[in-house]
């Protein structure tokens, strides 16, 4: 018999070949048949499968589900127009042909409401996107950056952040969109999320300056530096996987804050205008008639409550989904 070549000596022994001396076994052998094909799940897939045991999760989808297609597709809901209204039916009550009644104009509440849910929900997540998005590159840069770089963006982020959300919503929206300009619905709307946006995304930059200086200095980032990878595939690669999870919660969370915060400034007269058609809009003009017709508040009201706490319930599923702490 000849000698065995060095190329036979280094190469990888076939699957059915014993790993270890003295036997003639698998290394899976014994195991059951789904765990030898069960492959390693990650953050995100631990994640999913421990959301689907709870019903909170499930709940609050639900309803964000219908709220996105109640935006999307207001006609599948309603046939009723609501712009437009008739005197002679002025706060007429709910019945059977208005479910919700009509408001003081003679516009179909029902179908007002229906269709508010697309300026705020629309509101709430162009607002969240366009947060994180800023506001995460921002914590990005400064965390893995460092030195004057940091300290330059964070006390740019402390001049925001130190003005009050109210007062400079106030300030932005009186400035653009004041009672003396004729912007249309979707300036409008812009405006609103440019002002949700410039006040907000300084806690989303610390969250994840926060998650960038924790981990930037983690073995595998120190491994991949050290065997070249340039900046972007860190960042890409390395960095923003494993950053992701406290935004997810934080921007689950924020858009039903946000829903609030738009009704709130339409409440008060700076936010949404008409011919936007929005929940806060609804709340404010039926102030002036709690008492004579209090279902003019109630149903607005009702489907905002709801939304809000959809988003917030999912977000506290999903936070509990993502930290081991809380399994």
């Amino acid at each position: 018999m000849s000698d065995p070549s060095t190329a036979s000596i280094v190469s990888t022994p076939p699957a059915t070949m014993p790993t270890e001396a003295g036997s003639g076994a698998p290394t899976n052998a014994g195991l059951p048949e789904n765990a030898k094909k069960q492959k390693p799940r990650g953050l995100l897939g631990d994640a999913w499968r421990d959301l689907r045991r709870k019903p909170l999760f499930w709940i609050s989808a639900s309803f964000i589900l219908l709220f996105v297609v109640m935006a999307a597709f207001p006609s599948l809901f309603t046939s009723g127009d609501a712009v437009n209204g008739a005197l002679g039916r002025s706060r007429v009550e709910p019945s059977s042909s208005a479910w919700f009644g009509y408001d003081v104009q003679g516009r179909d509440v029902y179908a007002r409401v229906i269709y508010g849910a697309r300026a705020s929900i629309v509101v709430a997540l162009l607002s969240t996107i366009l947060t994180l998005t800023f506001g995460g590159a921002m914590g990005i840069i400064a965390g893995y950056r460092g030195g004057w770089v940091d300290a330059v963006l964070s006390r740019i982020a402390d001049i925001f952040f130190g003005l009050p959300f109210v007062l400079g919503s106030i300030v932005i929206l009186t400035t653009f969109n004041g009672s003396g300009t004729d912007n249309g619905e979707w300036t409008i709307m812009g405006l609103v999320i440019m002002s949700l946006t410039v006040l907000s995304w300084p806690v989303v930059m610390r969250l994840m300056r926060s998650s960038v200086l924790a981990t930037k200095e983690a073995d595998y980032i120190v491994a991949a530096r050290a065997l070249g990878a340039g900046t972007g595939r860190i960042i890409l690669k390395h960095l923003l996987p494993n950053c992701l999870a406290p935004l997810l919660v934080y921007g689950t969370i924020m858009v039903g804050s946000f829903i609030g915060a738009e009704a709130t400034l339409s409440f008060l007269g700076i936010g949404l205008k008409s011919p936007v058609v929005s929940w806060g809009i609804m709340i404010s003009e039926a102030q002036n008639y709690i008492r004579v017709s209090p279902f003019l508040l109630f149903f607005p009201s009702a489907f905002l409550v709801v939304a809000v706490l959809s988003f917030v319930m999912l977000g506290e599923a999903v936070r509990e989904a993502l930290d081991p702490k809380l399994r």
